[in-house]
């Protein structure tokens, strides 16, 4: 259960994600979604229950969380945002080739060294992509991370994402508005409504 004051936001909500799932979170605006993803990335706590990642209750120290911005460091260059998420994992060279590896993967090897005021909208979406997934996370929130972008730069970040899953066996759960998009890349869709697992 988490309260915000007098108002209920989630209730009730009894939710198993196995290993290696990818599930996609659906609701209306306001009905909780992003509110159960910052709980179970540890940005939250929840008012009443409990939240186990693994073996570790609440243990969040492998979780990445994927926002709706890609809340790049402006002063930064591409591969030092991506080293980033590598803190307190690896420093020096070893984090920046491990940088550039995920860079690699994500096709952006070649914008390393840039700013990222230089890239598009769905390039800096892709550096996020890349900060959240080089620690080798066990589980990856999204909170509609491609909403802003448009349909085709969007199609190629669902197929990147996807692939990517695959390779690194990670454990998704996205919160999307998208029904379609929801279906194209869960395993699993959990409807929200009213603070509660519908679905």
């Amino acid at each position: 259960e988490k309260r915000f004051g007098d108002k209920t936001v989630l209730d009730g909500i009894d939710l198993d994600v196995p290993v290696g799932q990818f599930v996609a979170v659906i609701g209306k605006s306001g009905c909780g979604k992003s509110t159960l993803l910052r709980l179970l990335a540890g940005l939250d706590r929840p008012t009443s229950g409990s939240l186990t990642l693994g073996a570790e209750e609440e243990g969040h120290s492998r979780t990445r969380f994927m926002f709706q911005e890609p809340r790049l460091l402006p002063w930064a260059s591409v591969v030092k945002n991506v080293e980033v998420g590598l803190t307190g994992i690896a420093s020096g060279a070893e984090a920046r080739k491990r940088a550039l590896d995920i860079l690699g993967e994500v096709g952006l090897a070649d914008r390393a060294d840039e700013w990222p005021s230089v890239l598009s909208g769905g390039q800096k979406q892709r550096v996020a992509l890349a900060r959240a997934l080089v620690g080798h996370p066990q589980v990856l929130a999204l909170d509609e991370p491609l909403g802003a972008l448009d349909a085709l730069t969007r199609i190629e970040m669902q197929q990147l994402l996807e692939r990517i899953w695959i390779a690194q066996k990670f454990t998704a759960v996205l919160v999307t508005h998208d029904v379609a998009e929801a279906v194209a890349l869960a395993d699993r869709v959990v409807v929200i409504s009213g603070g509660r697992s519908a679905l």
